[in-house]
């Protein structure tokens, strides 16, 4: 059953700071782990200079323009990620938004030896963390993980309808032996979690886990043809 682990020692504040979740040994791959996510725009202000041109321009900027926000967020020829830091933008303005347009989906995998995290957006793009810290980058339409990433978004779609967004601040990773699926949606961050065993199961959890399995499967063996 997808549920929400709601006990005291995990909650923050909504309005809280958001920190920087830390489950790997290198710095690069905490990091690209806290990107996924799009809810943190100081982690994006890296190389500001070269960002100033363009739609990050307003996106960064310190008050943006709140109708140039929603052309961002709204055009679907735009990264996911930057539709999604568009809409949270806005959200954290108090602004409305249309809900329940999926962005983007990541599947966390809690292992003995790390976390594993599968990350695919509604453009194709996909995004994989080895619980060793290796990452592997796959961006646009024209991948051989791009329709599965499709998929993933796709079969996802369902859930998002039947659940609603979580009203605080982003929990740490999830501990050994559960899985966490995170929705990127345009109203906010929608998220359930659950035993290994038991989301398999589920009929919510469960197609989900399978489309993402075929992704990963298929985002390794690219890279390491990529690489061979």
């Amino acid at each position: 059953m997808l549920e929400h682990p709601v006990a005291a020692e995990h909650r923050v504040p909504v309005g809280g700071a958001q920190g920087m979740h830390c489950p790997y040994a290198q710095p690069h791959a905490n990091f690209m782990y806290n990107l996924l996510f799009c809810d943190d725009i100081t982690l994006f202000m890296h190389g500001r200079a070269e960002q100033d041109a363009g739609m990050w321009g307003p996106l960064l900027a310190d008050a943006p323009d709140q109708a140039v926000l929603r052309q961002i967020a709204k055009d679907e020829a735009n990264d996911s990620r930057v539709r999604v830091l568009a809409c949270n933008r806005l959200r954290m303005a108090g602004a409305a938004l249309p809900p329940k347009q999926l962005l983007g989906v990541i599947v966390e995998v809690a292992l003995e030896d790390g976390l594993d995290v599968l990350a695919a957006f509604s453009d194709g793009g996909v995004r994989y963390l080895n619980q060793s810290g290796k990452l592997a980058v796959f961006e646009g339409l024209d991948t051989p993980v791009a329709p599965l990433a499709h998929a993933v978004v796709a079969v996802s779609e369902s859930v998002v309808d039947r659940i609603g967004p979580w009203e605080e601040a982003r929990l740490p990773p999830p501990s050994c032996g559960r899985v966490r699926l995170s929705f990127l949606v345009s109203d906010g961050l929608y998220f359930g979690e659950g035993p290994f065993a038991g989301m398999q199961g589920d009929p919510m959890a469960g197609p989900i886990l399978s489309a993402a399995a075929r992704l990963l499967e298929k985002t390794v063996d690219t890279s390491l043809a990529s690489i061979g």
